[in-house]
C-alpha cells in the first residue's frame, strides 16, 4: 500500500523519529537520575514502565474526550489523528532509547526507521527483518547496525513500511471508531488498545537487543 493516505502514515513516523532522535540521551538521563545506581538493565524496565504507562494514558486522555457528549465524530477522528503522532513519538523514543543503552548508536535515519518500525510491528517486524537480511538468530537490533548493508536496509524499511501502513494506517481506522463509543467506554477502549501495542513493542524491544549490557557505555560513560 503506497497511495497518499498510506505515505502520510510514513512522513508521520519520519517526523516522530526526528522530532524525539536529539531527546534520547535526556530521556535516559531522566530515567538514571530516579536512581543514580541503577544498572543499564533496571534503568531500560524503567524506560518500558514509562514508555505503557505514557501511551496507556494517551489513549484513555483521548478516547474519554472523543466520547464525551457533544464531541462530533469529526472531532473525534481529529483527536485521535492527533493522538496517532504523540504515539509515534513515544514509541520512536523509547525503541531509540533502548538501543542507546545496549550501546546501538544510531546516526543512520534509514537505520533508525528499522528499529523504529521493527520494534512497534512486533514478531511480524523481527521476521520480516530476518527474512529480508538474509539472517538468523537472535537480537536483530544489533545486527541492523552492524552488519545490514545500505541497500539491503532499504529493502527491509520498503517491506516494513507496507506492514506499518497496514497496521497503523488502515486498522487504526477501528481504534478510532472505538474511541467514538458512549462516554466512559471510549477512554476504556483507548487505553486498553494502546497497552496491547506497547506490551507487543516492549516485547519487541527485548527481541531485538537481548539482555541489558552489563556496564554504561553510553557517551564514554562507563560503570565503575
Amino acid at each position: 500500500m503506497t497511495d497518499g493516505a498510506g505515505q502520510r502514515v510514513l512522513d508521520l513516523l519520519d517526523k516522530a523519529i526526528g522530532l524525539q532522535t536529539p531527546l534520547v540521551r535526556k530521556n535516559i538521563t531522566r530515567a538514571r537520575r530516579r536512581n543514580p545506581e541503577a544498572t543499564p538493565e533496571q534503568v531500560i524496565r524503567n524506560l518500558e514502565k514509562m514508555y505503557v504507562s505514557a501511551l496507556t494514558g494517551t489513549g484513555a486522555a483521548v478516547g474519554g474526550t472523543a466520547a464525551a457528549p457533544g464531541v462530533g465524530t469529526a472531532v473525534a477522528v481529529a483527536l485521535s489523528a492527533g493522538e496517532f503522532l504523540g504515539s509515534l513519538e513515544l514509541s520512536a523514543l523509547f525503541a531509540l532509547s533502548v538501543a542507546e543503552v545496549h550501546g546501538v548508536n544510531i546516526d543512520d535515519l534509514e537505520r533508525r526507521r528499522t528499529i523504529v518500525m521493527g520494534i512497534m510491528l512486533g514478531g511480524s517486524g523481527s521476521a520480516t527483518i530476518g527474512k529480508v537480511a538474509e539472517r538468523t538468530g537472535q537480537h536483530w537490533g544489533r545486527q541492523v547496525v552492524a552488519k545490514v548493508p545500505a541497500a539491503t536496509l532499504k529493502q527491509i524499511n520498503k517491506v516494513l513500511g507496507k506492514h506499518f501502513i497496514t497496521k497503523y494506517g488502515t486498522k487504526q481506522g477501528i481504534i478510532v471508531l472505538g474511541r467514538v463509543a458512549p462516554f466512559g467506554i471510549g477512554a476504556v477502549i483507548g487505553g486498553g488498545a494502546n497497552a496491547a501495542l506497547a506490551v507487543l513493542a516492549v516485547k519487541a524491544s527485548r527481541r531485538a537487543f537481548g539482555p541489558a549490557p552489563e556496564k554504561w557505555t553510553i557517551a564514554g560513560e562507563l560503570a565503575s
